[in-house]
Parts: structure tokens; sequence; C-alpha cells
């Protein structure tokens, strides 16, 4: 018996990794890392569409961190790497199988979700998608054209709650709040809430005269020449109460004032689609935003406000017969929530799609907070201004 036949293995020369093995080993090892870094710590965005403005912009690129409010374990977790819901240049082929799915579970964060923090998470209604129409959320297509129209029209997909597009608005109301809107001033919890400096209203502004220069309004980009006038020198145009108090130090402006819609039924489509409920994006309310652990009595007067997060949300079986709501096949006079809802809405207040169209936001659709924006592109400007450099590394707020 040869007793050094350990001592030969051990000196024997390592096998040397070829090239190809090399740089495989390194991809995975980046795409393992840069997932747990995605997953569990934070995470970069881009602002599409000018929902946030004048907060966030067009172009925006910023951080988001999962660690705030607790990261949530995937749900989906097999996925295609740095892929959300779509393979990269298709536009309905899955990025991910949703064969194995995980129940919601987040880990403890440095803090809850407070008032007029600006959150990322995935849009409520996206559970069901007309792929050729995503811009629009299926179930304002379903109301306009009916369900059989839309299934014949479009293609139709589902989506997990972790797949779903991510939207960032800012949170206005918490669980336990009872929020409305008059004349487009949020109240929560009985207490006005005035838009933030940053925030976007139409406001009526007159002059005293047309005859001034205009590029005197260029910093506030109103845009009145191609902004039809209301009546002889008046215009109503999207702006902040920061640029409305510097217009108004102008000695060519009369006067300038909020231009909320009016109390009734303006436009269509605003939560909860009930008709016994007269309400529009500036007048709204009041409602109570769920809570975990809140009873809520069920009736005709509630279930428009809270069916969707009883059925959809918590998954339960709701139906009513012969006028009694029934739950899991058990007759129900009260229902008990099983998770926290927000209410979040973007403050460009009339050109966002928010909770004022689609309703409660589930604590588990909840993604992370904005922290800061790192690079800002806009693409409009000319090529020596395309980056915005007064917005690099700037907070959100």
């Amino acid at each position: 018996m040869n007793y050094k036949f350990w001592q030969r293995k051990k000196d024997a020369p390592k096998k040397k990794k070829t090239k190809t093995r090399e740089w495989f080993d390194a991809i995975i090892f980046a795409v393992v890392a840069a997932t747990i870094i995605r997953v569990f710590f934070i995470e970069a965005y881009t602002i599409p569409s000018g929902s946030m403005e004048r907060s966030l912009l067009i172009g925006d690129f910023l951080f988001v961190s999962k660690v705030n409010y607790g990261a949530r374990i995937p749900m989906t977790p097999v996925a295609f790497p740095f892929a959300h819901h779509t393979m990269p240049l298709t536009t309905s082929t899955k990025a991910y199988w949703d064969g194995v799915q995980w129940k919601y579970h987040r880990l403890p964060g440095l803090s809850k979700i407070k008032r007029n923090d600006v959150v990322v998470f995935n849009f409520p209604e996206g559970d069901t998608v007309a792929v050729e129409n995503q811009a629009e959320s299926y179930y304002a297509l379903e109301r306009s054209l009916g369900r059989q129209q839309v299934r014949s029209t479009y293609t139709i997909v589902d989506r997990p709650v972790d797949k779903r597009e991510n939207f960032i608005k800012r949170c206005i109301g918490i669980p336990g709040d009872v929020i409305s809107m008059s004349n487009g001033i949020a109240n929560v919890n009985g207490k006005d809430e005035p838009l933030k400096n940053t925030g976007m209203m139409p406001y009526r502004i007159e002059f005293k005269t047309m005859d001034f220069n205009y590029a005197a309004l260029d910093e506030f980009n109103l845009n009145l020449g191609n902004t039809p006038a209301v009546a002889t020198n008046t215009y109503i145009v999207d702006a902040s109460p920061e640029i409305v108090e510097k217009l108004k130090t102008f000695d060519f402006v009369k006067s300038v004032t909020l231009s909320p819609d009016a109390p009734g039924p303006v436009q269509g489509g605003v939560f909860p689609n009930d008709p016994n409920r007269v309400w529009n994006r500036d007048n709204f309310g009041p409602i109570k935003i769920p809570a975990k652990g809140w009873t809520v009595k069920i009736d005709s007067n509630t279930m428009p406000l809270y069916y969707r997060a009883i059925r959809t949300y918590e998954g339960n079986k709701v139906e009513q017969k012969a006028g009694v709501w029934y739950i899991n096949d058990k007759p129900a006079t009260t229902y008990t929530f099983k998770m926290d809802y927000y209410w979040m809405m973007g403050d460009n207040r009339h050109n966002s799609a928010d909770s004022r169209y689609w309703g409660f936001v589930p604590e588990d659709h909840i993604v992370g907070k904005a922290l800061f924006v790192w690079m800002s592109w806009d693409s409009t400007a000319s090529f020596l201004h395309k980056i915005r450099w007064s917005r690099l590394f700037m907070g959100i707020h």
C-alpha cells in the first residue's frame, strides 16, 4: 500500500481554466451579485411620464431603496435576469415562469411608509393587460368597450403581483386615514394638505395686457403660444404653487387663481366607478383607507369601495345573492382586512393616473422608496444641454 498517494494528488498541478470558462464564471458571479443587490438593497429606475412633475421630470434616472420599507421576497422567483415582465425586443413574451409562485413576505425595514413619501409600487390594476394597448388600464377598456369586445380585439395576459408595471407616486394617505378632495385640495383626516411647491395643478392666469416680453415666462415652461385663450388675455396652464407666487410679482399679470374641475361627473373612470357617487378627480370622498385588522361593515355603500381589495388583493371569493353578500360561500356582514393599504397620487395632478382612478395600493405591491436622482436626461434639449446638471444627485422629497 502506497501511503504517499495523497501527497501525489495534493502536489499535482491544477488544471488552468480556459478564457471562456473564466468569462463564464465572471458573468455568472456578476449576474448573481447584481440580482441580490436589485432584489434586496437598491435598484435603478427611470421616469417615463410627466405624472410627478415638477418633483420628477421625464428622463430622470433614480435609485430606489428596497431597505427602507423592507425588501420584498420575490413572489415569482424564476425569471430572466434584469428583465421585468417582458423579454427584451418583444411585446408579449414573458420574462418569467409563473409555474412557481411564493406567498408574499417582506424583510424588516428601516421604517414604515409615511405620508408624502415618494414610493415605487406595482400597478394594482396590472393583473390583467391588453398587450396591444398597455398604456391604458384593462379595466378602463372593459368599462368603455365591454368585456367581449376587449377580449376579441386585444391579446390578454395575466401578470403576478411582482411582475406588474412599476409606478411611482407620492403617498397621500396611509392605512386608517380618511381621505377626500375638494376643489383640487386634498384633505387627510379633516386637515387640508396643500399641493407641494413642486406639484402641478391648472391655474387661471389673467394678464393686464398681452403686450409684454414673453421671454420673461420662459423659465416656467408655460407654453402660452400653444395654449388657447379661455377669455380675453386669460389662459389656463399647469403650474406649481412656487411658479404661481413668482407670476404674481410681474406687473403685467392681473391675477392667478386655482382652476380645478367643478364638482360633478366631469370625466369618467374615477374610483370606485359607482353611479351613486358623483365624483371626479378634484372632488371625491371621504374614503377610509383599509388597515390590517380593520373591520368594515359590508353593505351596498361600502362594497363599491372595498370589493376589489377583498376579492382580488386578498384572494377571497365574493358574490352577491338575493341582496346578501357571500365571502367564500358564507354570508358576511363584515370583513377584516389582512393587509395595509395606501393612497397614491401624482404631483402633476391633472396628468396622473393614480389612486383617484384605481383605488388603493396593497402593501404587497410596494417596491421601495425613491431616494435620489443620479442622472437626468432632457431628450428635447440641444446636444450640449441634454444633461440637467442641476438635478444630478438631487434628493427626492
